[in-house]
């Protein structure tokens, strides 16, 4: 401990369960010291005239740079007694701690802030030997290889004009050339030329595609339908509109044939190596689905062992996350009706700040940590969702220590997860893959805890078997070019808005 450190005075203000306050009180003899000796170190660079360089008289460099250097002296003073604090009272901070300065004290005055914090709490040990568990296993039979051929195919689809007098209906492609108007007078970005849908696909306005089903190629309609009230374009948010559609081209799915033909445009030698290589996604995805409903089952044995306070913080950061997620385009008067479970979803995210805190503590006493390698192909792999700022995202991994351990939680989790299932008793039961999936939905014991297993990965949730599909980025991208897209697409948001700053440094390592 410095001596800068001895002379500053700690007063504890508040213990409360796991809320800490202390009041420091930093003299001021410190921060002048500080003061005078970056004058010090400036003093060589500083430049003025009638002056030789590096002979400028203390006084004057305090009279031109006192006021910043006072300021810089503060704050490190500031980072230096939070840290001392930290480490004296041996502190495991929750969350970034509050610092309150209040007003800046005057020349010669002692410099007193109150600190604020939630801590890490004390985790009970749990039995984490001979956990019993049950492994539901399904093969990839050749059924369910015939069925990822058949879908495959259906990927590969391409769309070919249809006969004349074939009435689009869901899955047809529907081209078209559109006017918007709203009480009469057209909108901006209301028309388009040449726009493609596919009836079916969500991509309009809730209405929109409804009103194409059964029209013929050369077919003039008039769409009436009315905005969303949250519809991004405030101007004709809510209002209704009118669409003068010109259906210039009808075109019909035509899906290839499950043949060795099929095999060669994908770039294989041969429907049978086709079939291989499907059985190994299948496998693994089958395989993904058995870890899906261990891990719950581990999750559920593990939150029933233990029963401590969790900070109120990190719930709230957790809930935060979770209410984002699950609210993410609704509308307000969804989000007013989805008020009503808010105790539910703060339940959830306690039971989840809880299991983090568990499996952290778990990892740990194990010994169970991600490599630099791990972290650095993680990092890679954040980067390349980025392009053209791979660099920077590198930079803000490197100095975000919490955005770091972010990123790392979710391997750091899975690890912990490998850890235990490698001590539990395990036995072993074949299952069709309904039957899997009807275990899991039912770990989904209510239509909440659902919802969010279906919004994000979690410390008790594992999205595989429950996510819903989303679109491709072609889809988006598609969606996006016209105003009538229901949900235009996003750009992705950097990291720093993405991980950093969630609080949940203390649910994984580190």
């Amino acid at each position: 401990m410095t001596k800068r450190a001895q002379s500053m005075h700690i007063t504890e203000t508040l213990n409360e369960g796991l809320k800490r306050g202390f009041s420091l009180r930093i003299p001021a003899a410190d921060i002048d010291a500080r003061v005078e000796r970056a004058i010090a170190e400036v003093a060589p660079r500083v430049r003025m005239p009638g002056f030789r360089p590096g002979k400028v008289p203390g006084n004057l460099i305090r009279r031109m740079h006192g006021a910043a250097l006072r300021q810089d002296a503060i704050r490190e003073a500031l980072d230096e007694g939070v840290k001392s604090l930290i480490g004296e009272r041996q502190l495991r901070p929750a969350m970034q701690p509050s610092v309150d300065i209040g007003a800046l004290p005057a020349e010669g005055e002692d410099l007193v802030v109150a600190v604020e914090m939630e801590v890490l709490p004390d985790v009970p040990e749990v039995a984490t030997e001979g956990i019993a568990l049950e492994r539901l296993v399904v093969e990839a039979d050749d059924a369910a290889i015939e069925a990822a051929l058949l879908r495959l195919a259906e990927q590969q689809k391409r769309f070919i004009e249809a006969k004349k007098g074939h009435e689009a209906r869901v899955g047809d492609l529907v081209v078209m050339d559109f006017i918007g108007t709203v009480d009469g007078v057209p909108f901006e970005g209301g028309s388009g030329t040449g726009m493609e849908v596919e009836l079916g696909s969500g991509r309009l306005i809730p209405g929109f595609e409804d009103q194409l089903e059964g029209a013929e190629a050369g077919d003039k309609r008039t769409v009436k339908l009315t905005i969303p009230s949250d519809y991004p374009a405030a101007a004709i948010a809510g209002k209704d509109a009118e669409f003068a559609v010109t259906v210039t081209a009808v075109r019909v799915p035509e899906v290839p044939a499950v043949d060795e033909e099929l095999a060669k445009n994908l770039g294989l030698d041969s429907l049978e190596a086709l079939r291989e290589i499907l059985k190994d996604q299948v496998q693994r995805e089958l395989d993904g689905l058995t870890r899906t409903y261990m891990k719950r089952k581990l999750l559920d044995h593990l939150a029933g062992e233990v029963d401590f306070e969790v900070p109120p913080a990190m719930v709230d950061a957790e809930f935060q996350t979770i209410w984002a997620q699950l609210t993410e385009g609704m509308s307000d008067e969804e989000k007013a009706s989805a008020e009503a479970d808010r105790a539910d979803y703060l339940r959830i995210a306690t039971r989840r700040v809880r299991l983090g805190l568990l499996l952290s503590d778990i990892g740990q006493k194990a010994g169970v940590a991600v490599t630099n390698a791990e972290m650095s192909r993680l990092v890679a792999e954040e980067a390349a969702r980025y392009p053209g700022q791979e660099a920077e995202v590198r930079k803000y991994f490197a100095d975000n220590p919490m955005a770091a351990a972010q990123l790392r939680a979710p391997l750091f989790e899975e690890k912990v997860v490998d850890h235990l299932l490698a001590k539990a008793r395990i036995t072993e039961r074949r299952v069709t893959r309904a039957e899997l999936e009807a275990a899991i939905e039912s770990e989904d014991e209510t239509p909440i805890a659902r919802k969010v297993a279906d919004s994000q990965p979690s410390h008790d949730r594992d999205d595989t078997a429950t996510a819903k599909p989303r679109r491709t980025t072609k889809a988006k991208a598609a969606a996006a070019a016209s105003p009538l897209a229901d949900e235009p697409a996003k750009t992705p948001r950097k990291p720093a808005r993405t991980r950093a700053d969630k609080g949940k440094a203390g649910q994984a390592e580190g």
